[in-house]
Parts: C-alpha cells; structure tokens; sequence
C-alpha cells in the first residue's frame, strides 16, 4: 500500500502545534508499506522524498556516553548504587543527558546527520538483578536488591529524560527484560524458570517503577526464555504485565540480534518470517538485528497484518517526536545546551 501526500496538509507532521498522535499518524499515513518496514531497524534509512534523515537508534549511556567519544565518564552502576543516593545518580544521568544533547546537535551543524552511539536514543541502564557474582555484567546493574535497583534506576531515568513537560532531553530504555542475569555464556539458549512470586518480587519490580513512575520511554526484551516463553516475544512479559498491567506507552526493542534466537536456539519458531511476525505481534517495535528483514516475506504468507507494522511505526516514531527531531531547534530547550558541557 502507498500513501500519497495530500496538498492541503502537507506539512501537517511538521506543525508542532498540532497533537503529537495527529501528527505521527499523517507522517505514518504518507509512508509505503517498505518505507515503513524499513524504519523498523536500529539503522533505520532516511525516507528523501519526506524529508526524514536516517537515525541510528543505538546508544549507551550506562555511565557516560564515551562510545561517542570525548565525555565524562562516571563510575559503573554497581558503584554509583554504593552511594545509596537517587538524588545525585539522577543528577549523574542529567550530566550525561546533557553531554548526550550537545554531541548530537553538534554533529548535526557539522555534518547534517548523525550516527552510530551520536543519537538521543539510549539503552540505559542495566536494572537487571545482581544474584550470581559470577556473572560477568555485574558491574552494569545496580547490585542485588530490587527496592534499590527501582530507586536508582528511576533517578537515572529522571535525569536522562529530563523534566520538560513536552520535550525528551532523551530516551531511556529499561534493560534487559526479564529474568537476565547470566549466565552469559548460556543466554542465546537459557530458559530462566522463575516461580510467580519471585518473578514479581525480585525480577519485576524495578521494571515497574520504571515504567509506572520514571516513565520510562523504551524497554529492551532479553536474550533468554522466561518460563519458556522468549522475552522479545513473550505474551507475559509484553502484552498482559507491561503494556496491560503497567500501562506502558513507550516502545519495545530487542536486544541485539535477540529475534534470530527464537528459532535458531530456543525453537519457538520455524523460521525468521514467524519470528519476525511473532516479535512484532507481541510488541517488539524496532529491532537491532536483521530478522525484521523477512517481514515481508511474513505480511505475503499472512503471518501479521499491515495494522500491525503501523502500530510499532507509530511508536517508535511517537518517540522521536517526543525527542524534537520534527521541530525548529528554537522550540526545543535542550537543544541550546552547549558544547562546553561535554567532558566537563
């Protein structure tokens, strides 16, 4: 299906003063159905004859943002949590949000995009829980507790969100969803059999926090099987606790490469059409892999509907609108933010 501007309303996506759910449905509606497909991917492509650049949406900010270079870098997580004080991890993420705003305008003056690790979109931070010292991303969580790791990941959240009432300063992503703590080694394979209470006792309620109180704006799925469901697909873990219990309005990303797992590891499905269909039919919006490429070849042999392409574009792209991509920089306050900040 394609869509073709109308004349009367060809800027309306690009009106700030019209609703931001108006706004992403006419930019969705003027999309072909493989300019839609093809958004729905870490490295998305620009779409020229709309006027939409391409955006890399993998960033990491788990403690500084020096995979973009020069930056301040702050201690790991499992340090930071030592300090027991929400209060200044919200103002540690605020720095980094902050450097994280004047990097990404400043490429954009320099070069008219941006790239890997230079956008607003950031895959932090780590709220899994620390049991198994063993385990070899410890240093990336907030340690063993679940009271704590919500209180110290909602403040981090905070801070790289920022606080204005319309605008992202940017986007956090709670990770990695569910049930991941190692081992590392197993985690393509592992299904983590998890009773209900500790499920929503240990390993949920810092995702809840974040999703119900920090608002979070994304949740990346896990690697591995919860109770024999796979978390990027899971309809536990996706459709009744976090979009139906929680309420969550945010967007769903895989991890990297999570989705070819479904049916070369875990055998949940026969093949990457089912995968892809599945992952997108339980909530997975946008994935960082390449599994989203037989969609396609999923829509011809009816495993998902064109509805349900729309529904992940619209919220991966309700996000970007959030983040000020589709507005005069003068509108948006943290795009003033100097580049000073960076490494100060």
């Amino acid at each position: 299906m394609t869509s073709s501007p109308d004349p009367q309303s060809a800027t309306l996506f690009l009106d700030p003063a019209q609703p931001l759910a108006d706004r992403v449905a006419d930019l969705v509606g003027r999309m072909t159905l493989e300019e839609k497909l093809g958004q729905l991917v870490f490295n998305a492509p620009a779409i020229p004859r709309l006027g939409i650049p391409a955006y890399n949406w993998w960033g990491e900010a788990l403690h500084g943002i020096a995979r973009n270079g020069r930056a301040t870098v702050f201690p790991q997580a499992i340090g930071m949590a030592a300090t027991w004080d929400p209060a200044l991890i919200e103002q540690v993420a605020s720095a980094i949000s902050d450097e994280g705003r004047a990097k990404y305008h400043a490429t954009l003056r320099r070069y008219g995009e941006t790239g890997h690790y230079q956008g607003l979109t950031f895959w932090s931070p780590n709220i899994n829980i620390f049991r198994d010292p063993r385990w070899g991303r410890g240093q990336e969580t907030w340690g063993e507790d679940p009271f704590l790791t919500g209180a110290m990941g909602a403040a981090f959240v905070r801070g790289l969100q920022g606080d204005d009432p319309r605008y992202l300063k940017s986007a956090a992503c709670a990770k990695h969803y569910a049930v991941h703590s190692g081992p590392e080694s197993k985690r393509h394979e592992f299904n983590a059999e998890v009773s209900a209470r500790d499920l929503h006792t240990t390993y949920l309620p810092a995702f809840k926090k974040l999703v119900t109180e920090a608002k979070v704006e994304a949740v990346m799925g896990a690697y591995n099987r919860t109770n024999g469901e796979a978390c990027c697909a899971s309809e536990l873990l996706l459709v009744d606790i976090l979009r139906g219990a929680w309420g969550f309005g945010g967007h769903v990303v895989s991890d990297c490469w999570a989705l070819n797992d479904l049916h070369t590891t875990h055998g949940v499905t026969a093949d990457g059409a089912e995968s892809a269909a599945l992952a997108v039919k339980r909530g997975c919006d946008l994935e960082c892999g390449q599994t989203f490429e037989h969609l396609g070849e999923a829509l011809d042999r009816g495993l998902l509907s064109e509805g349900d392409i729309d529904r992940a574009v619209t919220r991966i792209y309700t996000t970007r609108f959030k983040l000020g991509m589709f507005d005069p920089q003068e509108m948006v306050p943290y795009a003033s933010i100097p580049e000073s900040v960076i490494n100060s």
